[in-house]
C-alpha cells in the first residue's frame, strides 16, 4: 500500500485535530484578525491551498484577502499580514518572500514543523506535524489547512468529516475516463485546481480545471463521450444539462465539496497504480523545490 493511500484514509482524523487546534488561543492569535489586510502565498498544491482560503476569508467578512504563487508575490503592495503555507518549510521561493518581507509584515507560517527554514523566518508559526507526509504528492497536509481555516472562521465540519468518512468506505475508484476537467466556485475554485494537479502528479494524466463560469467560455468544446467533469460546489444553472448533452461523464454531489476532493485523490492513486506508476513519487517531483542559484 503507498503512503499516499493511507495518507488519504487518515484525513477525518486530521480535519477533527485542526478543528480542535482552531479553538486554541495561541493558534487564533497566529491567524489573521477580522480586519486585516492578508496575502496567502504558497507553491503548487499550496498556492491551491492560498486561493481557498483567500476564498474563504472573504466569504466569511473577515476583510480582503489575496493569494499569490510565491514567486509572483507584488513586493510593493502593502499587507498587513502574509501567510506562507509551505509542508516543507524548505522551498526556495517561500524562503526568499518570508526573508524580504519578515522585517516589514507580520507573517504566519503553516508547515509540516516549526523547525524549517521558513516557520523560522516568521513572525508566527503553525505547525502540524500529525498532517506531514511521507508521500511527495500533497494529499492530508493541504485539504488539514483548509479544515483549520474553515474552523477559525466559524465553520462547523462536522458534514466535511462525515463525509469523507462516507467516501473512504466505498470501494477505490476503477472505472476512469480518458480526460478530467475540475470546475469550482469561490472558494472551490483552489480545490478544482488541486484535483487535477493530483491526477497530473500521481497518475500522468492530462487535466483541467476552470472556474466553473468559465467553462462554457471555450473549454467545453472538448468535453464528449471519453471526458469526466466534476463540479465542486454548486453548478451554475444550466451547466449540468450542458455538460450532458456533450456526452461526457458528469460527477456532482451534494457531499462537502473537500470530500469530492478525497475521491479525486483517490482516483488519482487508482489510476496510478492500474497504470503501474509508484504515486508516491512522480516523475521529476521532489518533496521540496530547492533552487541552488536563487
Amino acid at each position: 500500500m503507498s503512503f499516499a493511500t493511507t495518507e488519504i484514509a487518515s484525513q477525518p482524523e486530521m480535519w477533527m485535530r485542526a478543528a480542535a487546534m482552531a479553538t486554541d488561543p495561541s493558534v487564533r492569535v497566529a491567524l489573521p484578525a477580522q480586519g486585516e489586510r492578508v496575502a496567502i502565498v504558497g507553491c503548487g498544491t499550496s498556492y491551491n491551498v492560498a486561493q481557498a482560503c483567500a476564498a474563504l476569508r472573504e466569504r466569511s467578512g473577515h476583510g480582503e484577502t489575496d493569494a499569490f504563487a510565491a514567486s509572483e508575490f507584488p513586493r510593493g503592495r502593502h499587507y498587513d499580514r502574509v501567510v506562507a503555507v509551505c509542508r516543507s518549510g524548505t522551498t526556495t521561493e517561500m524562503i526568499n518572500l518570508v526573508s524580504a518581507t519578515a522585517g516589514t509584515t507580520r507573517t504566519t507560517a503553516l508547515s509540516g514543523s516549526a523547525d524549517l527554514p521558513v516557520p523560522r523566518l516568521a513572525t508566527d508559526v503553525i505547525a502540524l506535524p500529525f498532517a506531514d507526509e511521507q508521500s511527495v504528492v500533497q494529499t492530508r497536509f493541504a485539504t488539514t489547512v483548509v479544515a483549520l481555516w474553515r474552523a477559525y472562521l466559524g465553520e462547523d465540519l462536522i458534514q466535511a468529516v462525515g463525509d469523507a468518512t462516507a467516501e473512504l468506505h466505498e470501494p477505490a475508484p476503477t472505472a476512469f475516463a480518458e480526460q478530467y476537467t475540475f470546475l469550482g466556485t469561490g472558494w472551490t475554485i483552489g480545490l478544482a485546481h488541486e484535483a487535477a494537479l493530483k491526477l497530473r502528479e500521481a497518475a500522468q494524466l492530462w487535466t483541467e480545471s476552470y472556474a466553473a463560469m468559465e467553462y462554457r467560455h471555450g473549454p467545453i468544446s472538448i468535453a464528449d463521450h471519453r471526458c469526466s467533469v466534476w463540479v465542486f460546489g454548486h453548478a451554475p444553472d444550466g451547466l449540468a444539462e450542458q455538460v450532458i448533452a456533450t456526452g461526457a461523464r458528469l460527477e456532482m454531489t451534494s457531499a462537502d465539496p473537500l470530500a469530492l476532493l478525497v475521491r479525486a485523490q483517490r482516483t488519482a492513486v487508482a489510476i496510478a497504480e492500474a497504470k503501474g506508476l509508484d504515486p508516491d513519487t512522480p516523475r521529476a517531483l521532489t518533496r521540496s523545490v530547492i533552487l541552488n542559484h536563487a
